[in-house]
């Protein structure tokens, strides 16, 4: 069968058939680059004066900069799979990260149970695979003829759904982990069944971005699809010594110390105030000499302007839980939790000849919507069935003013490792509404006005929160979304 490039090639050429010469542009290509719980803040070109980022900023000053950039959930699998599909994790029910506890879990003898076992819910129970019914990213840009490759972080089920069974022609290091956890973690030997070891003290984001970059230069003369997607700067702490000696001395001479405030839950919550952990710097600016190895091949191999770039993180930073070794201010919370510190990333995106060098765009996009953009940027059909919640942010990358519709929902029916509860988030112009199913409350902020969600509105504007349950409501039950249930364990369970 013929692919869909050739196909239009040719439709091309006859139409043109009598002329002297024709040209005709190669699609483009692109790349994707997926770092994993990198705060909206955690890169100069968003803020951050402690972590040294120079690749991504000046990459950024080539592209446009989303400043309402979400991710489809706080947590990673979910935001994942929304990339994958173009649905929002509440239709799919990939509401989770892949690997926590599902509701008949949560007993003696399983690890949930002495984390959550005396909350008053049970989770929703989620698929923990990304469905072969789906068409994924990968599969739409290969039956176009593309080349296709994966490497990083897959964590979207086990061996049979891995990358080379949804879409991918190489899959370096994807496997259903959500981290490092093998070997020596992020240097070789990785114990990846996916990722063959490297010499010993390789280092995981250099050498991602080494297999990224040479699959690049293998395959320049054709278009392609690459999705390097970082472990990077998931747990383990972990830093080349070098880097982590940099940022020690950094932290020292510029006087910093490390500053805590209450948060969560429980009395031994806290959240991080201030950017300042060594090992977490260096893990970033590692992240960023791995992004610079990419960027700097499609230079060198004269492929940048006709190649697509997207730079995004799949969850906020993690500061609430873990080592906190990030903070996300001006933003609330972090990873896990449904304020905008879960939820809002740093993204990037680089269009050559259509989005403007420097541009910054303040409207709100999603996850979700990568699907119907990166298809229509490439000229493919969209794919009957996908990307049900997301739509295209073309026009914003040509610099359209006009109003980008979009869903912007999120579904957490769980308890988070950071601290939340289960909940479902859901935003309208720039309201935002939170409802928590513990004690059936709600939160209502206004956004344009209180990114740092510390004004809570619900009693001063009812008629909103009701337009916005009533909004959420709808779009829960045409998703099919799950809910956690009583827990019949405790007393007075809802």
């Amino acid at each position: 069968m013929k692919s869909l490039l050739l196909l239009c090639f040719l439709a091309v050429v006859l139409a043109l058939s009598g002329c002297e010469t024709a040209t005709v542009p190669p699609p483009p290509n692109v790349v994707f680059i997926l770092v994993d719980d990198l705060g909206w803040t955690d890169v100069g070109a968003f803020g951050s004066s402690f972590y040294e980022t120079p690749h991504i900023d000046a990459f950024a000053a080539t592209g446009m900069k989303f400043y309402q950039g979400y991710a489809a959930s706080p947590v990673c699998s979910p935001t994942r799979s929304s990339i994958m599909t173009g649905k929002n994790p509440a239709r799919t029910q990939h509401t989770q990260y892949f690997g926590g506890p599902q509701p008949q879990d949560v007993k003696p003898g399983h690890w949930s149970y002495g984390a959550f076992g005396d909350r008053p819910l049970l989770p929703a129970e989620y698929l923990p695979y990304l469905e072969h019914s789906d068409t994924t990213l990968a599969e739409a840009f290969k039956e176009a003829g593309y080349r296709t490759f994966f490497a990083g972080k897959w964590h979207l089920g086990g061996e049979e759904y891995f990358p080379e069974n949804q879409g991918f022609d190489v899959n370096k290091g994807g496997i259903e982990r959500g981290g490092p956890y093998g070997g020596d973690k992020y240097f070789s030997p990785y114990g990846n069944p996916r990722l063959e070891d490297g010499p010993p003290g390789e280092h995981l984001p250099d050498r991602l971005a080494r297999e990224t970059a040479a699959f690049i230069k293998a395959n320049q003369d054709t278009s392609f699809f690459a999705y390097l997607a970082f472990y990077s700067v998931h747990t383990p702490l972990m830093a080349r010594p070098d880097l982590e000696a940099k940022y020690q001395a950094k932290k020292d001479s510029l006087g910093l110390e490390d500053q805590w405030e209450a948060w969560g839950p429980k009395p031994d919550n806290r959240t991080r105030m201030v950017q300042c952990h060594p090992v977490y710097a260096g893990m970033v600016e590692a992240m960023d000499q791995a992004v610079g190895v990419v960027l700097n091949t499609l230079d060198s191999l004269g492929l940048a302007d006709n190649t697509v770039i997207v730079f995004m993180s799949d969850n906020g930073g993690l500061a609430t839980s873990e080592g906190h070794p990030t903070a996300n201010l001006p933003l609330r919370a972090g990873k896990g939790w449904l304020y905008e510190g879960g939820i809002r990333e740093p993204l990037i995106v680089r269009w050559p000849g259509h989005t403007a060098p420097g541009s910054t765009c303040e409207t709100p996009v999603i996850s979700t919507d990568f699907y119907p953009t990166l298809l229509e940027i490439a000229g493919l059909p969209l794919k009957p069935g996908q990307h049900l919640d997301g739509s295209s942010f073309v026009p914003l990358l040509q610099g359209s003013s006009e109003a980008h519709e979009t869903l912007l929902g999120w579904h957490y029916p769980h308890y988070a490792n950071q601290g939340e509860t289960p909940g479902t988030a859901f935003r309208q112009g720039d309201w935002k509404l939170i409802h928590r199913y513990e004690d059936d409350s709600y939160e209502l902020f206004h956004i344009a006005e209180d990114m740092e969600e510390q004004h809570e509105l619900s009693a001063e504007y009812p008629e909103k929160v009701a337009e916005l349950k009533a909004a959420m409501q709808t779009w829960l039950d045409e998703s099919g979304a799950r809910y956690p249930t009583p827990n019949p364990n405790i007393e007075g369970g809802r």
